[in-house]
C-alpha cells in the first residue's frame, strides 16, 4: 500500500515538473505582454508584471507595424478566420465521404487508391509548392483567400480520409447491408445511419484541421497576396519589422493573440478529441 502511494506521488511529481517545463514559455509570453518597456529592461523573464497593462495588446491588435502596414494583427486575424472555417468544413465533409466509400462501399482497386492517398499524409508539402502555384494561376485564384481555402482542402484531404476510413471500418457492415435491403441508397445510408455515428471522429477531424490550418505558415507565405495573408504571416512580419526599440511586450502579446483560438479549441473541446481518438480514429 505504501509502495503504491509512493509510486503515485512520484508519477504525479514527474508530471507536475513536466507541465511546469511545458507551460513556462506561455507564462513568459503572458507576463511579458503585460509589462511596459521599463519593466522589461529592469526585470527578468520570470518576474511578474506590476499590473495588468493592456497597452501592448492594443498595439498588437490594431496599430503595430508589419512592414509598411501599421494596422496590427487585426486584418490578418480575420483573413485566417475567412480561410479556416470553410476549409475545415469542406475538408472534413470531403474526407467523411471518401472514408465512407473506401470502408463500406469498396470497389475493385479501392485499397490501392487508399494506399496512394496515404502518400499525401507523409509527403512534405514543400514538393507541391510549384505545381500548386501553377494550378492556382490556371484557376485564377492565386494570391487570394479562395486560393488558400482550395490549397488547405486538398492538403488536408489525405488526413481526413484516413481518419474517417479507419473509423468507419469498425462500423458493422450488417447495418449498411440491412439498410440496402430495405431500399436505402448511398446518400440515405450516409445521412441517416453513418453521420449520427460519426460524432467522435468528426470532433477529432475538426480540431485537427482547425489547428493545422490556423497554424500554417508555409502555404500562407507562399500563396497569399497583400490582402490575404493569414495571421501566422502577419505575426512573422510584425516580429521581423525593424525599429529603433524592440517592443518585446507587443511581440509577446501578438504571439498570444495568434495562438489563442487553438488554445481555446483544445480547452473547450479537448476531451472530445481524446474520446474520438480512443473510439477508433487511429485504428486500422
Amino acid at each position: 500500500m505504501i509502495g503504491k502511494s509512493l509510486s503515485r506521488v512520484l508519477i504525479y511529481g514527474v508530471l507536475f515538473i513536466a507541465a511546469l517545463f511545458f507551460l513556462a514559455p506561455m507564462y513568459v509570453m503572458l507576463a511579458t505582454s503585460f509589462k511596459d518597456a521599463e519593466e522589461i529592461r529592469s526585470g527578468n523573464l520570470l518576474s511578474l508584471p506590476h499590473g495588468l497593462n493592456f497597452e501592448a495588446w492594443t498595439l498588437a491588435w490594431s496599430s503595430a507595424c508589419t512592414g509598411t502596414d501599421c494596422r496590427g494583427l487585426q486584418p490578418f486575424f480575420w483573413n485566417s478566420v475567412l480561410i479556416v472555417f470553410p476549409a475545415v468544413i469542406i475538408s472534413t465533409l470531403w474526407g467523411a465521404i471518401n472514408g465512407y466509400v473506401l470502408s463500406l462501399w469498396k470497389f475493385k482497386g479501392s485499397e490501392v487508391l487508399f494506399g496512394f492517398m496515404l502518400f499525401g499524409v507523409f509527403m512534405p508539402f514543400q514538393v507541391v509548392l510549384l505545381p500548386m502555384s501553377q494550378i492556382l494561376g490556371w484557376l485564377g485564384i492565386s494570391s487570394s483567400v479562395y486560393g488558400l481555402i482550395f490549397v488547405h482542402c486538398l492538403a488536408g484531404l489525405a488526413g481526413t480520409t484516413l481518419f474517417f476510413r479507419n473509423y468507419y471500418a469498425a462500423i458493422p457492415k450488417e447495418l449498411v447491408n440491412a439498410a440496402r435491403i430495405d431500399g436505402a441508397g448511398f446518400w440515405r445510408i450516409f445521412i441517416r445511419i453513418i453521420v449520427p455515428l460519426s460524432t467522435p471522429i468528426v470532433m477529432v477531424t475538426l480540431i485537427w484541421q482547425f489547428t493545422n490550418i490556423w497554424n500554417d505558415f508555409l502555404f500562407g507565405v507562399a500563396f497569399s497576396g497583400a490582402d490575404s495573408k493569414p495571421i501566422t504571416v502577419g505575426l512573422n512580419n510584425m516580429v521581423n519589422t525593424t525599429s529603433s526599440v524592440k517592443n518585446y511586450n507587443v511581440d509577446m502579446a501578438a504571439a498570444v493573440i495568434a495562438g489563442l483560438p487553438t488554445i481555446l479549441i483544445y480547452v473547450l473541446a479537448g476531451k472530445f478529441f481524446v474520446k474520438g481518438l480512443t473510439a477508433g480514429a487511429v485504428k486500422g
